[in-house]
């Protein structure tokens, strides 16, 4: 470990044990993910869920109404899937959470892993489709990505390489034809689409040419059916289109709906299950492709953060609001909506409901910043301490979705803003790609713009300001620490690229690849830009406390460059306080992320003189 300042972690935050309680709960209370389940036998299924205390892959026997944990790694597991008979369990093993390594599979009722596809090479997870007897899994390294086929567990062979950004997206219902989606032509952030013939010739291609991208969901589930559905993004927001890739004709799919959409198809392939995400919710639909029909599902308000129609045709989904924790629902044939999946033990505790603020903008493309705003449950008027809370990707958003970390601030007295600057997705394809070329500086000028509504509205002053984020959020909290001094009272940057040049060398091969998109250009080709986009640039002008959090195995934002960073700050005297954990890009472990909040909120209330 290293010599530099160490987080401090109070033993509680809270005096009053109920308080204190309630935090934590909201944290480790049992919480489980959408399950999916075995296409050929729809009983059985596997979900994620924190019930051990680290989240782990679970198998679920509904005709039984048995669970059964599946994996139990020191730094969790968090993606698996089942093969279509239902008989063996497909799991990503990688190492102490770096991301890198491969696919196990194991039996559904228990038994040894062991290594899913020999023959090939680990790597990080570029797409993997599982049939009745054939297998496509992509892997990308350094080198770029690969794809391979296997039938009837044979050897596998390579589909499809190369050293651009890509993966395997979709197989077809008869295993026939499997989808690539590519960025040979430099772009991965707007990709293309391949379909090809599980012998490696080539059925149809798609490209919509500079700056739009394509994203192929699912192949109709009929056997023989050609059908492809995508995303698109050619009206300047995302959007379907089916597409025939053997007569490679296609069919757009226009719906009177003010948002961005995403989809997938019911069992007949006849109709498509909808979601609707407008201002940060979320709605969904059914869409019957032969009528142009669309009928609303009674989902609540707030958001759903994953859905998929069942063979009977029942709809399960993951629902929540910034007010109430998720559950897991289901929708019959017949419209009745209730809770599918309860986990054992209590729920986690509630929280407050998030208001929206809208502040104009002259600058575009849109006419203004969309900001959700909560408030502590007993707060008085008058300027509040408060947390902008600013979310990674940065193509993400913050929604009107539960957060126990939202929670957990909130507790502690602070208001929290989250503001989805440019770079968020959600409120069309320009929005989403005004950062390029000019990233992190961009994104900070709408954080201001809210941050001066917050002043003006009497909610906070700059001497009661926290700036906060995670991953490309703690990226942009450093940022506006250097270049908006004047403006916060502290910085709390979890997982953040910090010196921008030694970042790019150290990260995974995807990430340079899309760094490159992002950019325009490798920081050699475009030095002056990755100079002005970088934290370390303006060290010199950070004047707040910063505490820092960074894993010691993180591929996305690796640990060298934040050292370059903490070295700076300690070399210009510049308060600071680093926590430094053994996993990856965060933590699967709840009383790991516990012990992170602690010293978050901790470190928030001392910069505020709370």
């Amino acid at each position: 470990m290293s010599s530099y300042p160490e987080a401090k972690i109070p033993s509680a935050l809270f005096e009053d044990p109920e308080a204190e309680g309630r935090w934590r709960a909201r944290f480790s209370a049992p919480r489980v993910s959408l399950p999916d389940w075995a296409r050929d036998a729809p009983h059985r299924s596997l979900y994620v869920s924190n019930f051990s205390g680290t989240w782990e892959l679970y198998a679920w026997d509904r005709e039984s109404d048995k669970h059964r944990q599946i994996t139990d790694r020191p730094q969790g597991t968090f993606h698996g899937t089942l093969s279509v008979d239902g008989e063996r369990i497909w799991w990503f093993d990688d190492t102490d959470g770096d991301e890198f390594g491969s696919w196990k599979v194991e039996p559904f009722d228990g038994g040894e892993p062991e290594e899913a596809v020999p023959g090939t090479h680990p790597g990080y997870p570029a797409g993997l489709e599982l049939g009745r007897s054939l297998t496509g899994l992509g892997m990308s390294t350094d080198d770029g990505v690969t794809v391979w086929v296997a039938r009837d567990g044979g050897r596998p062979e390579v589909l499809y390489q190369h050293e651009q950004d890509g993966g395997l997206s979709a197989l077809s219902w008869d295993e026939s034809m499997l989808a690539i989606s590519h960025s040979e032509h430099g772009d991965s952030r707007h990709p293309a689409l391949r379909v090809l013939r599980a012998d490696g010739s080539e059925v149809a291609e798609k490209w919509d040419g500079p700056g739009k991208g394509l994203d192929a969901l699912a192949f109709a589930p009929v056997t023989g059916d050609p059908r492809l559905l995508v995303l698109h993004e050619r009206r300047g927001k995302e959007e379907l289109l089916v597409w025939d890739v053997e007569a490679d004709a296609e069919t757009e799919i226009t719906l009177d709906l003010p948002g961005e959409v995403s989809a997938d198809w019911y069992p007949d392939g006849r109709s498509l299950l909808i979601a609707h995400t407008h201002r940060a919710r979320t709605t969904a639909h059914r869409y019957d492709l032969d009528s142009g029909e669309l009928t609303d599902l009674p989902t609540p308000a707030g958001t759903v953060v994953g859905a998929s129609v069942r063979p009977d045709s029942s709809v399960e989904y993951v629902w929540s609001s910034a007010a109430t924790p998720s559950l897991v629902r289901t929708i019959s044939r017949d419209g009745e909506d209730r809770v599918l999946l309860t986990p054992p033990g209590d729920r986690a505790p509630g929280s407050e409901a998030v208001t929206d603020v809208f502040v104009e903008v002259p600058y575009g493309p849109n006419d203004a910043v969309h900001a959700l705003v909560a408030r502590p449950a007993d707060a008085e008027e008058g300027p509040l301490p408060t947390v902008f809370s600013l979310h990674g990707g940065p193509h993400a958003a913050d929604e009107d979705r539960f957060s126990a970390y939202r929670a957990a601030w909130l507790d502690a007295g602070f208001a929290v803003v989250e503001v989805n600057y440019r770079g968020s997705t959600g409120y069309g394809s320009a929005w989403r790609d005004a950062i390029e070329g000019r990233p992190g500086t961009t994104e900070l000028e709408d954080v201001a713009r809210v941050h001066d509504w917050a002043i003006e509205a009497g909610l906070t002053t700059p001497a009661l300001s926290v700036v906060a984020g995670a991953s490309w959020g703690g990226y942009l909290t450093l940022l506006a620490l250097g270049t908006q001094p004047e403006r916060w009272a502290g910085g709390v940057a979890g997982v953040p690229v910090a010196d921008y040049v030694s970042a790019f060398a150290d990260e995974m091969e995807p990430l340079r690849a899309y760094d490159r998109a992002l950019f325009g250009g490798s920081p050699e080709e475009i030095p002056d830009v990755y100079r002005k986009a970088s934290p370390i640039t303006y060290v010199d002008q950070v004047r707040a406390p910063v505490l820092v959090l960074a894993g010691d195995n993180d591929p996305r934002c690796p640990i060298q460059q934040i050292l370059n960073y903490l070295d700076a700050l300690g070399e210009r005297q510049i308060p600071f306080e680093f926590y430094r954990y053994d996993a990856g890009h965060g933590s699967l472990v709840i009383s790991e992320t516990l012990r992170q909040v602690s010293a978050e909120i901790h470190f928030a209330r001392r910069a505020v003189g709370a």
